[in-house]
């Protein structure tokens, strides 16, 4: 039974006045509270809603803030489990505490040697990657011709990487089997052809100058004397230990001290280039899956310098080397005919005018 009918069964007039004005203002107030409560009501539900929305996003967020960092792919794994590089260490298939021991107490390889080898010059890799071993370098042969056997009578085969494609050049090697985190806990990358003479050159002290130097990306210098120099800047210049830039007053493509690009600063040679570990990561970004022998990358290395070009990219005189020029990754050019070697320098050059073209746009 409602107030109001209550009031209405009362017989006596007196007692019906008394109830309507008794009740009448509490009634009143009920309804004043009701329409100012309700807002904060609603507010309220919103305010609670928001909080648990805001909790959800915290929680969302700190999920996030704990992947963080983490690898793609990698974000359901506990963090300590995560292993984000690799490395071209071999491991013995037995592990033992003992031999595990005694690993620990070997250097690891700080720097890695890959060349692009063919058996017709056995010889000479065999004196670039003794002396390259002998300075606890990790070594890795691309085998373009698919003679691998016959290297294994050398005691250092069984030692270093060997990867076989028949007919590739060591760029498309190195876009395969060479990226940035396989090779992310070496300081150097030296990627060199096989037809280089190395009786004048030392791993470990052209290290330590082109660290000194703070030489994202270099080459050693070549014998004019003795070798095939394409380049003036890759030239040896005795009276120092490294050169930046070279000078050419005469001529087509003249070079001054105060030019800041290619020819004459800001590059080097692609036969034996040498990159830190930075600016790999860089190049090998900038290496078309295509590729087939650079012309034309190695002016647009200063892409890729980690700073001023002209500064962090240099030649080292000191440690010098001779390039034979022997004609590799074909085979001898005897054996082919000349319409061949013809067509296939075309298709080369057409594929490298593409690249060089992708590599001129912003």
């Amino acid at each position: 039974m409602t107030i109001r009918n209550y009031c209405y069964l009362l017989t006596d007039p007196v007692q019906k006045r008394a109830c309507f004005s008794h009740y009448f203002p509490m009634a009143i107030f009920l309804c004043i509270c009701f329409l100012v409560g309700t807002p904060y009501i609603i507010n309220y539900k919103k305010i609670t809603s928001e909080y648990g929305t805001g909790r959800l996003v915290l929680k969302r967020n700190s999920s996030l803030c704990e992947n963080h960092g983490k690898p793609s792919g990698s974000e359901t794994l506990p963090q300590g489990i995560i292993s984000r590089t690799s490395n071209l260490e071999m491991q013995p298939m037995e592990y033992s505490l003992s031999s595990s021991s005694r690993k620990g107490k070997v250097e690891a390889s700080k720097s890695l040697l890959a060349i692009a080898v063919g058996i017709k010059q056995k010889k000479i890799v065999n004196e670039i990657v003794k002396k390259f071993y002998a300075s606890n370098f990790a070594v890795m042969l691309f085998h373009y011709d698919g003679a691998v056997d016959e290297w294994r009578d050398l005691d250092w085969s069984d030692s270093v990487l060997h990867v076989s494609a028949i007919n590739q050049t060591k760029w498309w090697f190195a876009k395969r089997f060479l990226h940035p985190d396989i090779v992310a806990e070496y300081n150097y990358i030296f990627l060199w052809d096989e037809d280089l003479g190395v009786e004048n050159f030392h791993p470990e002290r052209y290290i330590s100058i082109i660290e000194k130097e703070g030489l994202e990306i270099s080459q050693p210098a070549l014998d004019a004397s003795k070798s095939q120099v394409h380049y003036q800047i890759t030239a040896r210049v005795r009276r120092g230990k490294v050169h930046r830039r070279t000078y050419k007053f005469s001529g087509g493509g003249r070079c001054y001290k105060n030019s800041t690009a290619p020819p004459c600063t800001g590059w080097v040679e692609m036969m034996a280039p040498v990159f830190s570990r930075e600016a790999w990561r860089c190049v090998w970004h900038m290496v078309q899956n295509d590729l087939i022998h650079a012309w034309g990358l190695d002016t647009k290395l200063g892409y890729c310098a980690q700073g001023d070009r002209t500064k962090n990219v240099g030649v080292v005189d000191s440690e010098y080397i001779v390039h034979k020029g022997i004609p590799s990754l074909g085979g001898d050019s005897k054996s082919t005919t000349e319409t061949t070697n013809h067509n296939s320098l075309s298709d080369a050059s057409d594929a490298s005018s593409t690249v060089c073209a992708l590599l001129q746009m912003p």
